[in-house]
């Protein structure tokens, strides 16, 4: 035997199914495979390619493959080293139902299937594995840590798909939930629950939901003697309630209840308890709907101990994310469970942080940030976070900083074990500049808003997009009530913000030609989020803060209440809507793809209809920075 086929024994012993085959069936093949080597974005095969007469495995290098859906070209799989893929051959004779390309440059054993399928014949496992794996379109099935070894198929149709969708589609819950008001005793609530078999009364004010009582509340307060049967709701409630908006998914639903720890959920109309009631889930739904989902993996974060498994439950997500985009699962929805999944990792950092150095001297809050902020992370982009502790005596101030400075390093180091960069721009709560108390940040807030134009190369925007991570909800409060009260007649803030806005670079020229990026290593490129995402950002951060939308910092929920609230507009707002999340899914594609943010687009790889559809979704942008000119009489601007 020649070295060559020796050599090419010896790589594929290592991964299945070639492992169930001995060193003298290997080298028999090895003889007759082909070595190809493929240069950077080489084209294998594409979609409807005759098939060829092998299939083939990845000796090093990294292969993608891609299908379309809904005229998208849509990253399915991406093949390293021991990955087997274009089996399609070996069960079907229609032609090739994804595309192969080469992502760098790479090495790939092509296996004539005339020689391989004897060996495929005689041998029920190397049979089976291959069955399996184009059935399933799955990694490894014997594999259960998807460590090595992926096969990757070119069927892409799923047997779990229907309850993979189910999940991802609308809930069904009560839409006739009972209701009482606080004045209610005990009593009759019991008999009206029992006669309609209903776990869960919500407790109204003005058809207004303020509480919630439970079967639990009613066994553990009253059934046991704690309370009598003449209480009244206001007693016994647990409040506030915990309220989503309709038509939630069955994973945004068991995310929410397991954040918040409670097994009933109450529907209102926009989501809030500001809305009417509109129906109540209860853990008894979530059970009935009987779908595999992202809740487990919020179970296994608040059980992990290090930074590598909270990476490794990260990449999963970046699997669930990659295959609820190819499935069309609307990018609104793969962001609200993307961003819980993120939240619970960022939680389980400080947490394992404190576990680490010590219990905190003093009540705080950990906050992420901009994307974070927004609810708009799915790929894996820097950290952004800020730190507020309460305050506490000038003699203990010093001590009490340099443990929060001490828990927030610690904390992005961990971070950045996972995989989330440290920000460029040191917008970190490790950053003395941005670990501060309660005081601090308020002075901090009161310069930036009432002397915006004396601190414009401190203040970023970001800063307005804030979620709470972890610690005392109170101080998060308290700094909103700060910005809301800075807010009030303060037309020189928003004058700065709107021109802010309005400075953003144009993403097309005169001649409605995409303006690329002209020095390295991004030239040529569409850079997608500075001159497309970033001013539907801004103008929706502007237009919610103008009009005090509070607890909504996602964009694409805040135009569409803008497009409640400011009706003579709606049109501009959800156009924007629409614009936002067809850019967002244009940078997650491509962000995954390339393994990055996703930032910068490389327009040669688009299809002419992708391109123009690109194009189409910056028609808004347009109109938002007429409404943005209009509104804060900003006419001129630098």
């Amino acid at each position: 035997m020649n070295t060559i086929a020796e050599n090419i024994a010896d790589f594929l012993k290592e991964y299945p199914p070639f492992d169930n085959l001995t060193f003298q069936e290997l080298s028999t093949i090895a003889t007759n495979i082909r070595v190809l080597n493929l240069e950077k974005n080489e084209t294998l095969f594409q979609i409807n390619d005759k098939l060829h007469d092998c299939f083939y495995v990845v000796s090093s290098g990294t292969i993608n493959l891609s299908v379309i859906a809904d005229a998208e070209e849509t990253l399915l799989n991406k093949c390293h080293a021991g990955d087997v893929f274009g089996l399609r051959p070996f069960f079907a004779k229609n032609n090739y139902m994804m595309t192969a390309k080469s992502r760098e440059e790479s090495i790939v054993y092509a296996i004539p299937i005339s020689t391989f399928r004897p060996f495929v014949a005689n041998n029920p496992d190397v049979l089976n594995y291959l069955l399996e794996s184009f059935a399933n379109n799955t990694w490894n099935p014997k594999e259960k840590e998807n460590s090595r070894g992926k096969l990757a198929t070119d069927n892409v149709f799923y047997v779990n798909q229907k309850s993979e969708m189910q999940y991802f589609q609308s809930l069904a819950y009560n839409r006739s939930p009972l209701t009482a008001t606080i004045n209610d005793v005990a009593k009759d609530v019991a008999f009206l629950m029992t006669e309609n078999l209903s776990s869960s009364v919500v407790i109204c004010d003005n058809h207004l939901p303020i509480g919630i009582v439970t079967n639990t509340d009613m066994c553990t307060k009253i059934a046991t003697g704690v309370f009598p049967l003449t209480v009244t709701m206001k007693a016994i409630m647990s409040s506030p309630v915990i309220t989503v908006v309709e038509n939630i998914s069955l994973a945004e639903a068991q995310l929410i209840m397991l954040k918040n720890n409670v097994t009933h959920l109450c529907v209102t109309l926009d989501g809030t308890d500001k809305s009417v009631v509109k129906g109540i889930i209860s853990e008894h739904d979530l059970i009935t709907a009987q779908a595999n989902n992202p809740g487990v993996l919020i179970k296994e974060i608040k059980r992990t101990s290090n930074a590598k498994d909270l990476k490794n439950i990260r990449e999963r997500l970046t699997e669930l994310i990659q295959n609820s985009i190819h499935k069309n699962i609307p990018l609104s929805n793969i962001n609200n469970i993307a961003s819980e999944i993120n939240s619970a990792i960022l939680k389980r950092s400080v947490e394992l942080s404190i576990l680490d150095i010590g219990s905190p001297p003093a009540r705080f809050v950990w906050l992420s940030i901009g994307s974070q902020g927004r609810k708009e992370q799915l790929l894996l982009t820097d950290q952004d976070s800020m730190l507020i502790f309460e305050d506490v005596t000038p003699d203990k101030y010093r001590d009490v900083r340099d443990y929060f400075l001490k828990l927030a390093k610690r904390t992005t180091a961990i971070l950045e074990k996972v995989g989330y960069e440290l920000c460029p721009n040191g917008h970190m709560a490790s950053n003395m500049l941005w670990c501060k108390s309660l005081t601090d940040w308020t002075k901090q807030y009161n310069s930036w808003m009432n002397t915006p134009g004396e601190n414009s190369n401190d203040l970023s925007s970001i800063f307005f997009d804030l979620e709470l991570i972890f610690g005392e909800k109170k101080i998060f409060e308290a700094i909103e009530n700060v910005i809301e009260k800075d807010l009030e007649h303060n037309s020189l803030f928003f004058d700065f913000l709107g021109n802010d806005a309005l400075r953003k670079n144009s993403p097309l020229t005169f001649f409605k030609k995409f303006v690329v990026e002209e020095d390295e290593p991004h030239k040529d490129k569409f850079d997608i989020k500075t001159r497309a995402l970033m001013p539907l950002i801004d103008g929706a951060r502007l237009f919610a803060l103008h009009f005090n939308i509070k607890g909504l910092n996602n964009t694409y929920l805040r135009f569409k209440q803008l497009a409640i609230l400011d009706s003579k507009n709606a049109d501009i707002y959800l156009n924007c809507a629409e614009a936002f999340i067809i850019l967002s899914k244009f940078r997650v594609n491509e962000g995954l793809k390339n393994e990055d943010s996703g930032q910068y687009i490389n327009l040669d790889e688009l299809t002419k209809l992708d391109r123009e559809k690109l194009k189409n979704a910056l028609a808004p942008m347009k109109e938002l920075e007429e409404l943005i000119k209009s509104n804060f009489k900003l006419t001129q601007f630098s």
